[in-house]
């Protein structure tokens, strides 16, 4: 998947005019600013798997649905889901899902996803999803690559958090041209401005984009991680529970 850090590099070209045999000046021609912002806005979101308007999702697996896993769209039809595990564009260098992985979570979270989903909408915003359910294996690769707990949880015998299913690593993007806000750092920064209370380093605009999604999710019952500003937690998530051997698509 190509990133939208990468969408304005198609925003100015060169324009070469030829009259017959006459070639008239190349030169290079910059859109109007608000041209480039709609232009990367609608790139941004073509590149992001947001699903059909109005389209169910298929059913998840049969292991999923005894596990009690959902397809995230069935509850936030509108969400933006952008798993950089299943892609390069994460800390591995390396797709740890395969590329139809899907965005479960455990159906506790259905209810509490969707009052968040309806309160960045009613401003505006709509939800993007990071990371969901996490297979315990990918875990274990995860820390093998970065072995230090205060980045990646150190892999146990029980599911707790994303090998449950019950957190989610989301962000918020604009509902109309489906950029992100600005929260200061990009996923798995593993700096000190990733901690969801950081201000050093961090505008008030970043500090502010960051406390929008804590109120959203925190009126649906999810519980921000302090350390890292796009972890939240559901009803349960540090409770041990057996590993699921569930895949993600």
């Amino acid at each position: 998947m190509a990133s939208c850090r990468t969408c304005s590099d198609a925003v100015s070209r060169q324009v070469s005019l030829r009259l017959g045999a006459l070639a008239l000046q190349t030169r290079t021609v910059t859109p109007p600013r608000r041209w480039i912002a709609a232009v990367f806005g609608v790139m941004c979101a073509a590149m992001i798997n947001v699903g059909s308007a109005g389209a169910d999702p298929p059913p998840v697996s049969a292991l999923a649905q005894a596990a009690g896993l959902v397809d995230v769209r069935t509850v936030v039809p509108d969400a933006m889901v952008d798993l950089r595990y299943a892609t390069a564009d994460n800390f591995t260098g390396v797709a740890l899902y395969p590329a139809d992985a899907r965005c479960l979570v455990h159906e506790s979270l259905a209810d509490g996803l969707a009052t968040a989903a309806n309160q960045l909408r009613a401003q505006g915003m709509r939800s993007v999803f990071w990371d969901c359910y996490r297979p315990h294996d990918v875990q274990v690769r995860m820390f093998q690559k970065v072995p230090n707990p205060n980045w990646v949880a150190r892999p146990s015998d029980y599911a707790r958090s994303h090998e449950a299913g019950r957190s989610v690593d989301v962000t918020v993007a604009d509902g109309h041209y489906g950029w992100l806000l600005d929260m200061g750092t990009g996923f798995d920064d593993f700096t000190p401005k990733s901690l969801a209370y950081a201000a050093d380093g961090l505008t008030a605009g970043q500090q502010a984009n960051r406390a929008l999604l804590r109120a959203a999710m925190q009126a649906g019952g999810l519980s921000p991680y302090v350390g890292e500003w796009w972890h939240f937690d559901g009803p349960g998530a540090k409770d041990p529970r057996p590993i699921l051997d569930v895949p993600v698509s």
